[in-house]
């Protein structure tokens, strides 16, 4: 390379540096007003944030609005597995009869357009069981829908008593999941269903069976903390890189609101009202719908 190339490449470099500068850096040039917390860099911004969750929605479903689940029943195995291996409890084995019964029972729920542990007609979870032919000693049924991954669903059992309990019961030895998406109460709806069992030896099918079964709540309503805390164990690709744009424009209006003393002086009262601190708080109002998308499932 040449003097003359490099010379020219060093300017260049100066010109990218300053234009970086004049967008993140409260300086005399940009009459200490960053340009990404300026109302056309909050739109870029804004687009920027969205663009990623229409393209990654649409990767994935084909729908720039479709819903985005990774969940599988092995993942949910695992999650379950961990949370009960922590605790020093037996892992559970997946079992074939209990994934007729909670497929059976999944698709029962979608069909006839209800969410419950129990039938419109009454039929109890316990029916599916016994159609698929698992004799048990003890059983419990969880239900979950629309989490976004298998380790949000099963966090979300966790930070209920009712359902904690079937996951972590050391009684059970087999489970069952289902997984079925389709419309409930007129809206697109992933279904989660999870049957757990102990097998009672030496009974024959179609015996009467002693069911000291657990339900698990269905009513159950996480607490904020909870939510953000299940949303942040879904989050795609596409959400982190949009709240790390988001947290970067939020460090530049707090910083910014810092130099609110050497604004020109007709901005200053404005500034004081209207920008720094009430920016920052908008843009961590939009992290904060972000994460919340990824923690709307219910039990």
């Amino acid at each position: 390379m040449t003097k003359k190339q490099t010379q020219l490449w060093k300017r260049r470099v100066r010109r990218v540096c300053r234009r970086i500068h004049l967008w993140f850096v409260p300086q005399r040039n940009n009459h200490y007003r960053p340009h990404l917390i300026r109302r056309y860099g909050l739109l870029v911004v804004l687009a920027v944030a969205m663009g990623l969750q229409f393209g990654y929605n649409y990767t994935k479903t084909g729908y720039v609005l479709g819903r985005v689940t990774t969940v599988t029943p092995a993942g949910l195995l695992a999650s379950t597995n961990d949370e009960r291996i922590e605790r020093n409890l037996t892992p559970l084995r997946m079992n074939s009869q209990l994934t007729e019964a909670a497929t059976a029972k999944a698709q029962d729920m979608l069909q006839r357009g209800y969410w419950d542990h129990n039938a419109p007609d009454g039929t109890e979870p316990w029916a599916w069981v016994d159609q698929a032919g698992y004799t048990y000693s003890k059983a419990g049924e969880n239900l979950a829908r629309n989490f976004s991954s298998s380790s949000a669903a099963v966090g979300a059992w966790m930070n209920s008593t009712s359902h904690r309990d079937n996951v972590l019961n050391a009684a059970y030895q087999d489970v069952g999941f289902a997984i079925a998406s389709g419309e409930l109460e007129g809206k697109p709806t992933t279904i989660i269903v999870a049957f757990y069992g102990a097998r009672q030896q030496g009974v024959v099918a179609g015996a009467s069976a002693v069911r000291s079964a657990k339900e698990a709540a269905v009513d159950v309503v996480l607490t904020p903390a909870a939510r953000i805390g299940i949303a942040l164990q879904s989050l795609t690709p596409a959400a982190v890189t949009s709240l790390a744009l988001i947290f970067i424009a939020t460090t530049v209006a707090i910083t910014a609101h810092f130099y609110r003393s050497k604004l020109p002086k007709q901005r200053r009262e404005s500034w004081y009202k209207h920008h720094g601190v009430a920016k920052a708080t908008g843009l961590l109002t939009m992290a904060a719908f972000i994460v919340l998308l990824y923690g709307g499932g219910q039990l």
